[in-house]
């Protein structure tokens, strides 16, 4: 697809016209909104650039961005995501020749985006993998054992050790291994470090690894690490690849406040923010954080408990997202759909914008073909969790 030739008043216009997978869009006005209803991007899997392939809890698929970045922007724009994830929105705006800006509270976040919006090659990152001594001793917790063989247990902690000593001045290739060790730590498979466990992007606590031990009748087998992270090193830089541009802008901070964006710089602003149901971080992130070096206590996660929280919360980052992008640019605030669709947040996104900057344009309901339209307003959903994109897009005045 190509950009939308008139960016700013043609969105409605193509949003209605849209029929790429043969169902024409439906429009629906709704309690003083309007939805446009289709399946705007496909649901078939690895559509996108392998990069894409980091785990990462609660992350939307590289076609939502992409599809909001072709229409709205021209290359060399600025796209920026407040709540950057795996960094799914940056890495596509890279990819598609936009410059690429994102921000997490979670420090997390940066060490998996900023290594692959710049890419080294294989061999780089082989010959940074046989300059570490994986046999040396270092610290470990020998609790970890209920996830690894105490071999396997051994070239973690020397990596780990290894890559904290030099946190501060770590190359391109050495930051790249990094990345892949966090998202090799635990998982289902062979190409991961542990034993079976689920789910790949978390790890559950100790205790609960022993008891899927002992049903399962498992104990960890030895696997070698560097070559896991050869080998998912080679399906990650399998392409396509960002194209050489402006370094990226990562911060890892509150999205309400971003001082490092100067105003008006950005032209548009793609991202999904935190559950409005109370997320575990330390609980979900400890092993990951255990081995970054990261205290995931010193972590600010936001917690919302009750509607009116969040709604606090969104109006918080929509007023600094109203000061970071440009006039005629566009905001693309993806809600999906919580507990069972009985809470439509993108009525509490509107509320949050009512006084400032934006205008709202409307709700993109990308409603996939495994879901009836019905299933859009939280009526016969046919599995637990989100079933629908819906995402808030608002143009700045």
């Amino acid at each position: 697809m190509t950009a939308h030739p008139n960016l700013s008043s043609g969105i409605t216009e193509s949003l209605a016209a849209f029929s790429g997978f043969g169902r024409p869009t439906e429009i629906v006005a709704r309690d003083g909104l309007t939805y446009f209803v289709n399946e705007f991007w496909t649901a078939r899997q690895r559509q996108s650039s392998s990069l894409h392939e980091i785990s990462y809890r609660a992350c939307f698929k590289a076609e939502l961005p992409r599809f909001f970045i072709e229409r709205l922007t021209e290359p060399g724009d600025l796209v920026y995501d407040p709540f950057m994830g795996r960094g799914t929105t940056p890495l596509e705006a890279a990819l598609l020749g936009r410059r690429a800006a994102g921000n997490d509270v979670n420090p997390l976040s940066a060490m998996l985006v900023g290594p692959r919006l710049s890419p080294p090659t294989l061999e780089e990152v082989g010959e940074a993998l046989a300059a570490i001594d994986l046999d040396a001793e270092a610290e470990s917790n020998p609790d970890l054992l209920a996830f690894y063989h105490p071999d396997t247990l051994r070239q973690i902690a020397a990596l780990r050790a290894w890559l904290l000593v030099r946190a501060d001045r770590l190359t391109r290739a050495e930051q790249w291994i990094r990345m892949v060790a966090i998202n090799r730590l635990t998982g289902h498979s062979s190409g991961f470090f542990s034993v079976y466990t689920l789910p790949p992007n978390q790890a559950v606590s100790v205790a609960s690894q022993r008891r899927i031990n002992a049903k399962r009748s498992q104990t960890p087998p030895r696997r070698d690490v560097v070559a896991i992270i050869l080998r998912k090193s080679a399906s990650l830089l399998a392409g396509p690849l960002p194209s050489p541009a402006e370094p990226p802008l990562l911060m890892t901070g509150r999205a309400s406040h971003t001082p490092a964006l100067l105003d008006a710089s950005a032209a548009l602003a793609i991202t999904s923010p935190p559950f409005l149901d109370v997320v575990d971080y330390a609980g979900d992130n400890w092993l990951r954080c255990w081995f970054a070096g990261i205290d995931p206590r010193m972590v600010a996660i936001d917690h919302h408990r009750t509607v009116a929280e969040w709604t606090g919360f969104v109006r918080a980052t929509l007023a600094e997202l109203a000061r970071v992008v440009r006039p005629g640019g566009h905001v693309a605030f993806e809600v999906g759909e919580v507990r069972g669709g009985k809470v439509l947040l993108e009525r509490h996104v509107a509320e949050a914008a009512e006084g400032l900057p934006l205008d709202f344009i409307g709700v993109i309901v990308n409603d996939q073909a495994f879901t009836k339209t019905a299933n859009c307003w939280g009526v016969g959903n046919n599995s637990r969790g989100t079933n629908t994109n819906r995402i808030c897009l608002f143009r700045r005045r």
